[in-house]
Order: C-alpha cells, then structure tokens, then sequence
C-alpha cells in the first residue's frame, strides 16, 4: 500500500454488509507515519469541514447584535450554511469580543457559553441546545434503543442530584464600581463561578449554561457494544431495556460515539448523559 499524501481527501464508511455503511463524512490528511516491523500505516486527518482559515486567528468585536447575526457571519465567511435554533439566534449580544482567537475557537466558547452544539457539518454552521436531536438539515435524530444483549461492558454512575440546585455567577457593574452576581435556579448550595463576566446577561447566559451541564452529569452510563453501531452519533436519545430499573427509567442521550474498526472488529463506544427536559434561558 502506498502512503498516502498529506492534504488528499478521505472519505470514511462504517457498517456492515448485510446492513450497508454510513458515511462518516470527509476527511483531510495532516499526518502520515510509517513504521514496523510488522509494517504499520497510520494516518491522521482532520474532518474536511474545518477549513484553514477557520483555524487561522483573528481579532475584532461585535455591538449591539444578536447572536444568530454573529454565527450567521462566521457561516459566510466560510462559504457555509447556518442553522442555528431560533431560541439561540435572537439572543441579544451588546458586546462581544474575538481577540487573538481562531474562528473554530469563537464557535466553540460560543457553545460552551450557551450549552449547545456547536459544529459544522456536511458544509453547515450547527447551534442547537444540547438535548435538540437534530441533524445539520434540522431533521429530528431517531431515537435509539440498546439491551443489555447489546453490549460487552456497561457502567453506570450516578451523583447526588441535589447537590447543586442553582448557579451564581458574578459581573462587574461599571456604572456602580462594583461586583454583582445573578442567580439561576436556587440558593440552596449553589455553585459559584469564578470568573466575573462583563454585564449582567452574559453573567446570567454562563450560568444557566452550567446549570444544565450539572442536571446532565447526575447520572453516565459507559456502554461498550458488542457489534458496532456506527449509525449511532452524538445528540440521539437512547433508552436502555433489562438493566436495573433506575437505568431503564432514565432518559438518555449520547455525549460521545466512538467507532473503532481493528482486528477485533467493528465496535462502538457510547458515552451517554441523563437528560432532564430543557428550560429557555
């Protein structure tokens, strides 16, 4: 087998024969080692969505906008198209900063910011709520239901869920020369955030952001399938059948999928999530 060259585009399917293969997307290759004895190939590239210049860093700022204006501009930029949630587009940003930060980085903290996926996918700008379940076209993820008989391995955790019922988070008010903190949920053992953010909405965006991340990791549930699932990706909801009653009950989705084709064969990790119902900010 030749060596392939650095910056060729490849195309990745999983799957089985009887069921046919899903397209894992295209990829670009950055990386080529060669070593033995045995002879080993190994080839690493990045997803063919994340152009360079996405990657490259830039400064500039943003007033009085909205963020769906500020993701639909990244998306052009880039020859992309957008979907972004209508809930997420129409929220107000009065100021917001790109300093020395990549475009890929901004969407990225603008994720984490807002607790939502943030990505680009088959040439499309994705924000959405954690927990929305649907692809980059906006059509709804099947859910998917998983036995015990499915898999090899499983472990299950779960946190108290009342260790946390709300979040404070602090912002500078210039006008006053002084701190001030917003509330989201309860006081009851709140966490606190350490950072002081620059006005009171986006003090209030980063901690509802936190609050639903801690609703989420109450409960995890690690399962190794037997056979691959590489239909299964990030974001579907899962029920799980025949474990204990409290896993069975629990509304699931996916935090992370990961596919792994060796000479044991087509195997799926899955990270999974509890998922309680989502409130607006």
């Amino acid at each position: 087998m030749a060596l392939p060259k650095r910056g060729v585009r490849l195309s990745v399917a999983l799957g089985w024969k009887h069921i046919g293969l899903v397209d894992k997307g295209t990829f670009i290759v950055d990386e080529v080692e060669y070593s033995g004895a045995p002879d080993v190939i190994t080839v690493r590239a990045r997803s063919a969505n994340l152009t360079t210049n996405m990657r490259t860093r830039r400064e500039r700022s943003w007033h009085n906008t909205t963020l769906g204006a500020v993701l639909n501009t990244l998306a052009g930029e880039h020859g992309l198209t957008s979907r972004v949630a209508e809930m997420l587009a129409r929220v107000k940003l009065s100021h917001f900063d790109q300093a020395n930060e990549s475009d890929m980085n901004l969407l990225t903290r603008l994720g984490q910011r807002f607790d939502a996926v943030a990505t680009v996918k088959a040439g499309t700008l994705v924000f959405a709520p954690i927990g929305a379940g649907t692809t980059a076209s906006g059509k709804p993820l099947p859910s998917v239901t998983l036995r015990r008989r499915d898999g090899d391995q499983h472990r299950y955790s779960v946190a108290d869920r009342d260790a946390y019922r709300g979040v404070r988070a602090y912002w500078v008010d210039k006008g006053k020369a002084r701190r001030q903190s917003v509330l989201v949920g309860t006081d009851d053992n709140a966490k606190r955030l350490r950072e002081s953010y620059a006005d009171e909405a986006t003090a209030r965006q980063h901690a509802h952001a936190e609050l639903e991340r801690l609703k989420r990791g109450t409960a995890k549930f690690d399962y190794m399938l037997a056979i691959g699932r590489p239909e299964i990706f990030p974001e579907q909801r899962v029920r799980l059948a025949l474990f204990k009653v409290e896993v069975d009950l629990q509304d699931w989705l996916v935090a992370k999928a990961t596919h792994r084709l060796d000479d044991e064969g087509l195997r799926t990790q899955l990270e999974l999530e509890s998922s309680p119902k989502r409130k607006q900010p």
